[in-house]
């Protein structure tokens, strides 16, 4: 993983937990706008992380709650 990856990946994982803390789920295009300012080639790598971690948490989100309506249908009433 180069630089630009690197840096883009730990600036990502910072930002979604900071997302998190502050309970600003566009805070990330906020980061993104300053990184276009300086960076195009950073922007676009942050940006790529961003969007893979989101669907991740997404899918995630939906995979959970999938398990959860499977266990409450099995369960004894």
């Amino acid at each position: 993983m180069g630089t630009t990856e690197t840096l883009a990946a730990k600036l990502a994982e910072d930002t979604m937990a900071a997302m998190d803390e502050t309970g600003q789920d566009r805070l990330y295009t906020e980061v993104a706008s300053v990184l276009a300012a300086s960076s195009q080639s950073l922007e676009e790598a942050y940006l790529t992380e961003i969007r893979v971690r989101l669907s991740e948490r997404g899918a995630r989100a939906f995979l959970e709650r999938k398990i959860k309506e499977a266990r409450q249908a099995k369960a004894p009433e």
